[in-house]
């Protein structure tokens, strides 16, 4: 039995959600969706943007859908944003952001990589404090054995599944030596129990250098918290933008699929946001979650298919613009 538990979310979360729901549902008509909230409506309707309910039935599920949650620009007691902390409550420490060529502009042909960031430590622990009356801000950069050898793990995994020949370490142990270099050392240490899969590394500002110069050379880039998001999002440009960008955040028993993008509060409720992230979250979910590689495969070349026949939201072009509903109808017309 496949079980997901749903939260929309806030902004264009209503909207780019149950597209994607309804392209799972398609592939995999026997899946049950329990629907959830939590987020920034979530937070002035009821005082917490993550109720304990909804944490619930996500460990319970095993498998969720997220959209994006609105952030005020101000600090507001009592709200985070419950993405976060629904991460790390779950687990799931290995955060998944392929980027594949799509048929849009600005997209790069033939690339095909996967940045698989680690999820749950480094500097976005949230150790931070000031001093001298606000005059110095200290930030702490935590990594340790436990975490990067379970990222590490989890990243062969993916790259012996998927038939991926290479993983770039990428680290910056030439300055960092005590937490970039106990990465490193883990990571390598985890590289040498997969003799099938070949290993290098790169300090993190010559990756940054190759992901805009020759993005082609890499395969499966594994990092630490915050280079992952950084690359993450230099690469997502080869594929035509942040807002075509799934991701999948993993642990051992459960999982999250979310679009990179965010809640895009300005065009909430118009019926026109680009639903193809959620979608190919979804894909993901079935790829590597569900172990469903054929019901991915088939959503994946649907979202190509359109896309390659001229069906488009407006973010790719104005003329000829379809609403979220008509494109995620013509995605499900091409399963």
């Amino acid at each position: 039995m496949y079980n997901l538990c749903v939260i929309e979310g806030d902004g264009i979360g209503p909207e780019v959600i149950p597209a994607g729901v309804r392209v799972l549902q398609a592939v995999l008509p026997e899946v049950r969706v329990h629907l959830a909230e939590a987020g920034w409506g979530t937070f002035q309707r009821r005082g917490t943007p993550l109720p304990p309910e909804t944490l619930a039935l996500a460990r319970e599920c095993g498998a969720v859908l997220y959209g994006a949650a609105a952030s005020p620009s101000y600090g507001v007691d009592g709200y985070s944003v419950p993405g976060v902390r629904l991460r790390r409550e779950l687990a799931c420490y290995a955060n998944l952001r392929p980027t594949r060529f799509l048929p849009v502009p600005a997209a790069r042909k033939d690339v095909d990589l996967i940045v698989v960031r680690e999820n749950t430590e480094d500097l976005y622990i949230g150790h931070e404090h000031t001093e001298q009356n606000g005059e110095i801000g200290i930030s702490e950069k935590v990594i340790t054995r436990a975490a990067t050898a379970r990222v590490a793990r989890k990243t062969y995994e993916i790259a012996r599944a998927s038939a991926r020949e290479r993983v770039t370490i990428v680290h910056k142990a030439s300055v960092l030596v005590q937490t970039d270099g106990l990465f490193r050392r883990v990571a390598l240490e985890i590289a040498a129990e997969y003799p099938d899969v070949a290993t290098d590394e790169l300090l993190v500002d010559t990756a940054a250098y190759w992901m805009v110069k020759d993005p082609l050379r890499f395969d499966v880039l594994l990092t630490p918290n915050q280079y992952g998001d950084i690359l993450s999002d230099m690469a997502a440009a080869w594929g035509g933008g942040l807002g075509l960008a799934p991701s999948l955040s993993m642990g051992d028993d459960v999982a999250i699929a979310e679009p990179v993008h965010g809640c895009a509060p300005d065009i909430a409720g118009l019926n026109i946001a680009n639903p193809t992230a959620t979608i190919l979250s979804v894909a993901l979910l079935l790829r590597y979650h569900w172990c469903q590689p054929e019901a991915a495969r088939r959503i994946e070349g649907a979202v190509r298919s359109a896309l390659t026949d001229g069906k488009h939201t407006g973010d790719i072009y104005a003329e000829g613009a379809l609403s979220t509903t008509a494109f995620t109808d013509e995605v499900i017309q091409r399963l």
